[in-house]
């Protein structure tokens, strides 16, 4: 008699935890394979509840281990498959180019099992590559030449930036499954989004009874009333849910309402796209604002309206407020802002495994997908800090942010 499908599953779990339990022993000796490299291997509804709870979207994230810079300065670590590991830079004229090229030197040893394997990623501020090891010795990797004398100067001075994927390839893989449905305009990808907060920040979200869209009263709302928006699917619901985790907010947008003085009620906001495609701070009728956000806004926003305490509204100027949205409106969406308002405290301002190194890496890929964007989000940050005009290049930024974000 063939085997049902629930007796499968349920030797599936005994056969599972039997090999963890065994191999977890004191006694035992080096593990020919760990149980987790083998869950694929296990029928879905086995494997995918056991990596759900081992692995999520934050495990995309690399560890920063350390910068190899020369083979006088050997940096060693821990990875997550082999515990020593031991790297060093070596610089070469290969190719006879004006500043030559390098090998990065990284031995590996001390696996945890036979089976498993350390993924890498590397990073200066002109590259982001990566590299996986799966044999206990020494491994090269190469570059060829480097992006000129820039390049050269800061590996030779900071070094390249190594990245531990601490999840290892599977849990990498895992978090990807896990990252990709947070950016999609589907339920999935609400579903995700909705887990997501709720996992890393405890957020919940309870659906509300029907009707969903309160029928509210120009009337009602008065200048200075909040607005504060929750995008939960699309690619600004992904983007705002990491920028909920990453700065503990759990709106991701926000607006401000103003009547002038004929009474007509306008909404002030960043981030509206103009005719041209540029994102600028805009003031709109209520009704356009509205109607948009009824209709056309395929992210499903969440909004709430906060009205002012009524002693904080007897003191609000509406006259200079409206005067101030006025000056504003058409101007270019704060990017200057807007890595630096996640910065508020000396120290803890990234949930791990987050950190300054990491950051600014992240920055370096962005650069290389969407350089002028990249420009407004960092450059114009620091020039802005600090009454300046210094920071124009990629390499000047990247150190810059490197001790700025840190702080």
């Amino acid at each position: 008699m063939p085997p049902t499908s629930s007796s499968l599953l349920a030797s599936s779990f005994f056969l599972f935890f039997a090999v963890s339990f065994f191999f977890s022993l004191p006694h035992a000796a080096k593990l020919p394979f760990c149980p987790r490299d083998v869950l694929p291997l296990l029928p879905r509804q086995v494997s995918w509840p056991i990596l759900n709870s081992l692995h999520s979207a934050v495990d995309l994230l690399p560890s920063f281990v350390g910068a190899a810079s020369s083979p006088n300065d050997t940096l060693e670590w821990k990875g997550a498959c082999f515990v020593k590991n031991r790297a060093w830079m070596e610089f070469h004229n290969k190719t006879g180019s004006e500043f030559g090229g390098g090998t990065l030197h990284i031995k590996v040893s001390n696996s945890h099992s036979w089976t498993c394997m350390d993924l890498y990623v590397f990073a200066t501020p002109y590259r982001v590559t990566w590299d996986y090891y799966f044999l206990s010795r020494e491994h090269t990797f190469v570059f060829k030449e480097w992006e000129g004398k820039a390049e050269f100067e800061y590996v030779k001075n900071r070094g390249v930036s190594i990245f531990l994927m601490q999840a290892g390839m599977l849990g990498t893989l895992q978090a990807l499954w896990d990252v990709f449905p947070l950016f999609t305009n589907t339920g999935w990808g609400e579903n995700s989004n909705i887990g997501f907060l709720k996992k890393h920040m405890g957020a919940s979200f309870e659906q509300r009874p029907q009707p969903w869209v309160t029928n509210i009263s120009v009337d009602d709302i008065h200048s200075g009333d909040f607005l504060a928006i929750s995008k939960i699917r699309g690619r600004w619901g992904g983007f705002e849910t990491l920028e909920k985790w990453v700065s503990g907010a759990y709106a991701g947008h926000t607006a401000v309402c103003l009547k002038d003085s004929e009474g007509k009620l306008w909404v002030g906001e960043s981030g509206h796209e103009n005719e041209k495609g540029e994102d600028v701070i805009a003031v709109l009728p209520w009704d356009e604002w509205w109607d948009f956000e009824l209709k056309r806004d395929d992210s499903n926003p969440h909004i709430a309206l906060l009205p002012l305490h009524p002693d904080m509204r007897a003191k609000f100027n509406e006259t200079a407020a409206w005067e101030y949205a006025q000056s504003m409106d058409g101007k270019p969406y704060g990017y200057h802002n807007m890595i630096f308002s996640w910065i508020d405290t000396k120290d803890g301002n990234y949930p791990p495994p987050l950190d300054a190194h990491l950051v600014a890496s992240v920055m370096t890929v962005w650069n290389q997908i969407q350089p002028e964007y990249a420009a407004n989000m960092w450059n114009e940050a620091l020039n802005k800090r600090l009454g300046s005009q210094v920071f124009n290049s990629l390499s000047s930024t990247f150190d810059a942010l490197i001790v700025s974000l840190a702080c």
